[in-house]
């Protein structure tokens, strides 16, 4: 059985993700998410959708976009 990167769990049905050539470990995408999804740079939620990026900041909405100062942003178009 392999071993969560994140918590620690042994889980015989575990995944292996990986990103920019390191691959991780995880028995739940809870944890796939903690530590491989970006954080909004308003709120600080993790950012699970496509999210929004301006200028290389990376925010989950078009209010937090806005709130930080972006311009020009929509979450429907």
């Amino acid at each position: 059985m392999a071993q969560c990167s994140v918590c620690g769990n042994e889980y015989d049905k575990t995944m292996e993700i990986t990103v920019g050539g390191e691959t991780h470990v995880f028995d739940s995408f809870e944890c796939a998410i903690h530590a491989l999804a970006p954080t909004c740079e308003h709120c600080g939620c993790r950012i699970v959708g496509h999210g929004m990026e301006s200028d290389g900041r990376m925010f989950c909405c078009a209010h937090c976009a806005e709130t930080a100062g972006v311009t020009g942003v929509a979450d429907r178009a």
